[in-house]
């Protein structure tokens, strides 16, 4: 800091800020743009918005402070399973798993199972998928053109895989699809998410009794011997790490397999042909995959909230304790303070920072899992079908609206 610079503010110094709240989340009709008002965010302090349930919040959109907020051990996830909590869907989040855990609660049940996530460990499923990734496409090519790619491959292809390690039988995988669609879902009213829960949470009961009496080499036992036999996670803990597991072990790759090949497919007249590149240059795809993880707006205010536990300084905001903080990692991954040319796909983009799987201690357990099926996608998809194009015009595609994740219902291809 230089001499003449004035010294930085002290949170008692700050402002507490209240202004009128904005409506959040900040619906994209269609497509993969990012909302304009976030644009309008990045210059200012943090905002107050107001999601459709819950009290107001404030909302951190810039790259610095949304690293801070998802890091910061003075924001609390946990906090919020006690308060009404911000929130898109009526029925609040509930306790039981990583996503509603702090320290030292987060760190006993990640141990657990951050060994079976490692890049090194993950790396060995490679040729595994490859051969899914290879026989869905095998299935698609057999049947002939049309398809419908999100149908019959983005969701099989993660959602078996995560089954698999898991040790879900697979006469139980449409279970796991249905239960996702419904937490998932914008619409789903509560009596209907209470309905499902109470009969996916007996199935997933009778998988954990399976185990205890036929043990396998699974993540399903290694959870079961962790509950009973070392005592590193209770009954109702193991529970809520089956679940996120589950759910979040595929509908996110679902989405973004989606996404990306919505974004290749599209018509470019003066932008650089992506899906050309790729193809003449496939030692690319890691990048891509980055590159592309930054530049798709995936979450739609699905943000968890944060409870500052004590007055904080953020976006030269005094944050009083208690209050909760959202973040956008779709906007933070667009910060023009960060990235150059942030609105431009950049296949060969260099330190890519990007926040998609998160930061800090809840950065996403299954982040190497997601990045080796969108990189095998990638390259089994470019390579099987050189000819793939989209079947029905581009303004013809449906978007999921007022839903959690930015994603289409179906994507019609041909070759």
């Amino acid at each position: 800091m230089s001499p003449l610079s004035p010294p930085s503010p002290r949170p008692d110094q700050l402002p507490a800020q209240h202004p009128e709240p904005l409506s959040y989340p900040f619906w994209t009709s269609e497509g993969l743009d990012l909302h304009p008002e976030y644009r309008q965010l990045w210059d200012k302090p943090l905002a107050r918005v107001r999601l459709p349930y819950g009290e107001d919040a404030w909302l951190a959109t810039r790259h610095e402070d949304v690293r801070t907020v998802l890091s910061d051990p003075r924001f609390s996830l946990a906090t919020a399973v006690s308060r009404d909590q911000p929130r898109i869907g009526r029925m609040p989040r509930t306790g039981g798993g990583l996503i509603a855990s702090d320290a030292p609660d987060h760190t006993r049940m990640r141990s657990l199972l951050s060994k079976e996530f490692t890049a090194r460990r993950i790396e060995r499923l490679r040729e595994d998928i490859r051969r899914t990734a290879d026989g869905l496409l095998d299935r698609m090519i057999d049947t002939g053109p049309p398809a419908d790619l999100i149908e019959d491959f983005a969701f099989p292809l993660p959602m078996t895989l995560i089954c698999e390690l898991v040790g879900v039988p697979h006469s139980d995988h449409p279970h796991v699809r249905a239960w996702a669609d419904t937490v998932c879902s914008g619409s789903a009213t509560p009596e209907t998410i209470q309905r499902r829960a109470t009969e996916f949470f007996a199935l997933m009961r009778g998988w954990v009794d399976t185990r205890r009496r036929e043990p396998a080499d699974d993540l399903l036992t290694l959870m079961v011997r962790a509950c009973d036999k070392d005592g590193s996670v209770s009954e109702g803990e193991l529970m809520g790490l089956l679940n996120e597991l589950l759910v979040g072990g595929f509908v996110t790759t679902t989405n973004q397999i989606g996404n990306f090949f919505s974004l290749l497919l599209l018509p470019r007249d003066s932008e650089e042909d992506l899906m050309a590149r790729l193809r003449a240059e496939p030692g690319l795809i890691p990048k891509a995959v980055e590159e592309l993880l930054r530049y798709v707006p995936l979450l739609n205010g699905l943000s968890l909230p944060r409870y500052a536990t004590e007055d904080t300084e953020l976006g030269g905001v005094l944050v009083r304790a208690g209050e909760p903080v959202i973040v956008s990692p779709s906007a933070a991954n667009r910060d023009p303070g960060v990235f150059d040319d942030p609105d431009r796909v950049i296949l060969d983009r260099a330190n890519n920072s990007h926040v998609s799987f998160g930061h800090g201690t809840h950065y996403c357990l299954g982040a190497h899992l997601a990045r080796l099926e969108l990189q095998v996608t990638l390259e089994r998809v470019l390579s099987r079908m050189p000819d793939l194009r989209l079947a029905v015009p581009v303004d013809e595609l449906r978007w999921r609206s007022k839903e959690f994740f930015s994603g289409l219902h179906e994507l019609p291809v041909t070759w």
